[in-house]
């Protein structure tokens, strides 16, 4: 990695530690319900309006049994509203209904935080339906992540004895993180962004005349408006110019900052960040990066701050960092060696003034390859899924970080709340281990963990990799799951175990190369992405409920320290030894089997 790969890395996470900083300490007092009284003013009619009081904490059933009903109706509404869109207002552009399938699955994946995009958004989806449908997803599905996130936090802070299991109150929470933090963040953000050419507008989309004409070929179509086929079957193509272009418009920039703030990364424009309308230059780029690792580097500091123990915080933090920068110095080196087989060729692909070098294919030149190494490993890390290079162009190992980031579990930064909760999830583990080695009943911030909460533990942990290399299986062995694969061997083998990693650990990013608009991955993948952040948050919900109804134990001089080096080194060995040996074979069959051939 060259000295300005480090810098943009360094400034990145100093920029980073600076804003996440004073905003953990707000979180905080969101989560320990400390908000002035104005806020509390504004809420009150809100609570009537739900029936819900402040005051009143749930136990974690009634919790989960809320969050999921208030997920559930949020995923028909937006069922709804796209099977609906062409009777409905704002849709200049006449969009049609969206198909069931297709209106299924995306359903699913905005109301699950992945935001999985298996249509062109610009040819798919009226601005109504971009508005209140996904728009509005993006910051409900970012709330009760870290409404989650807020529910363990308090089962850890817990000191009562009365044995309830109460974790908050959902409502209460989600309205709290809607208005106080994404709405406020976000209208800045999309004030920053519109002001720097991200466009914002309900206008019908623009045909101008190029400067250029455009030469291109297209199928040659017969009198009934058929595609003319060749004897072997293959369309016969014509050629054609033109001297217009359309250009989409569309309330981009409001949509845009929601997206990164709460790990969404669901775009506008099928081009999603790479597109210029979406982030037209390099500082509206760093910003996204930001954006998207701000609340989750600030959960960890309002972790800290709630369970009484600053420390807490900055060593879960220190293990996301460590990981993340190990990441990043993979994927960058790897992009700017660029590609034997076309280097093969004689084309030139060191870096020089003129030139950005390496692995440029699928990459913006006005990113380069660090900005593009460095954006693609903060989106996968996190569960985001903003693109703003092709991840399917990537070299072999250069696409095989992305791949990882996401099995790992969404843990190093990960999505907001999830990245929290889960890493928790492993350090309870990490406890669990340590005090197997040391004989001692595991203790993690006063709570024992006992058999309970080791079996929900265990089932959090598993549900994403068996949802992914299952859902894996099925499409090789199927034969409408190879149907979608466009390039066959080990890259396409990698392309079919990038769309179900993204799935299950709503990310929703993509190797882009697979097929994946078609009923059977449509259904499948929403299956995938319903149950993978489902399926882990109601363990984690339980997982909270018994800990908040545990007695917490002082620190005696036998307790294991979880806030120094030797902890955060546990905490990363757990992560990558449990995390990750459960992909080891499927990695050798995909993007490490084509390395090999390509550096052969």
């Amino acid at each position: 990695m060259n000295t300005s790969a480090w810098a943009l890395l360094a400034l990145f996470l100093v920029v980073l530690g600076v804003l996440a900083w004073p905003l953990g300490r707000f979180i905080a007092a969101l989560c320990e319900g400390r908000v002035p009284r104005w806020m509390q003013r504004v809420e009150a009619p809100i609570y009537r309006l739900a029936g819900a009081s402040p005051e009143a904490s749930m136990h974690w059933r009634s919790y989960a049994v809320a969050l999921l009903a208030f997920n559930a109706i949020g995923a028909l509404f937006v069922y709804g509203l796209q099977r609906l869109q062409s009777l409905l207002p704002l849709n200049p552009e006449g969009m049609a209904a969206v198909s069931p399938d297709s209106a299924f699955n995306t359903a699913v994946s905005f109301v699950a935080n992945t935001n999985w995009q298996g249509y062109a958004g610009e040819s798919t989806m009226s601005y109504l339906t971009q508005m209140l449908g996904l728009t509005v997803q993006n910051f409900l599905s970012g709330a009760t992540g870290i409404a989650v996130a807020f529910a363990l936090a308090r089962g850890f802070a817990a000191r009562s004895t009365d044995g309830k299991g109460l974790v908050g109150n959902f409502w209460v929470d989600v309205t709290r993180i809607t208005a106080w933090l994404l709405l406020p963040i976000s209208f800045v953000l999309a004030m920053f962004l519109a002001g720097q050419g991200v466009i914002q507008n309900l206008d019908a989309y623009k045909t101008v005349n190029t400067v250029e004409t455009t030469a291109f070929q297209q199928p040659k179509l017969d009198a009934g408006g058929q595609p003319v086929k060749d004897a072997s079957g293959s369309p016969v193509l014509e050629d054609a110019s033109t001297t217009t272009q359309t250009l989409a418009m569309g309330p981009v920039a409001s949509q845009e900052a929601i997206k990164m703030l709460g790990t969404n990364g669901g775009g506008f424009f099928n081009a999603n960040s790479a597109h210029p309308y979406e982030n037209p230059t390099a500082l509206t780029n760093f910003a996204e990066m930001l954006a998207i690792f701000l609340i989750p580097a600030a959960l960890c500091f309002a972790f800290g701050r709630v369970v009484g123990d600053l420390r807490q915080g900055w060593a879960v933090l220190a293990a996301m960092t460590v990981i993340f920068v190990v990441a990043v110095a993979v994927v960058i080196p790897a992009e700017q060696v660029g590609n034997p087989l076309i280097g093969s060729l004689g084309v030139d692909q060191a870096a020089s003034a003129m030139q950005s070098g390496g692995n440029m294919e699928g990459k913006e030149v006005r990113f380069g390859i660090a900005a593009s190494g460095l954006f693609a490993a903060v989106t996968t890390a996190a569960s985001c899924g903003a693109v703003n290079a092709m991840h399917d162009a990537f070299t072999p190992l250069g696409g095989m970080v992305p791949l990882v980031l996401m099995q790992l579990g969404e843990v190093v930064f990960g999505g907001v709340g999830t990245g929290l909760y889960s890493m928790l999830i492993f350090a309870i583990l990490a406890v669990f281990i340590a005090g197997l080695m040391i004989g001692r009943t595991p203790e993690y911030l006063g709570k024992k963990i006992e058999v309970h909460e080791m079996k929900l533990t265990s089932i959090a942990i598993l549900v994403t990799p068996i949802l992914v290399l299952a859902g894996t299986a099925v499409a090789v062995v199927a034969d409408a799951g190879r149907a979608g694969i466009a390039n066959p061997g080990a890259h396409g083998f990698s392309e079919i175990l990038y769309a179900f990693t993204s799935a299950a650990n709503n990310n929703g990013s993509a190797f882009a190369g697979l097929s994946a608009n078609t009923p059977f991955y449509n259904a499948w993948l929403a299956i995938a992405m319903w149950l993978g952040r489902f399926g882990v948050i109601v363990p984690v919900l339980a997982i909270a409920g018994a800990l908040a109804a545990k007695k917490r134990i002082p620190v005696t001089a036998g307790t294991m320290p979880t806030h120094g080096p030797l902890f955060v080194t546990l905490l990363i060995g757990t992560v990558l030894l449990v995390g990750l040996l459960n992909y080891v074979p499927s990695l050798a069959l995909g993007p490490v089997v084509e390395h090999l051939i390509l550096w052969k």
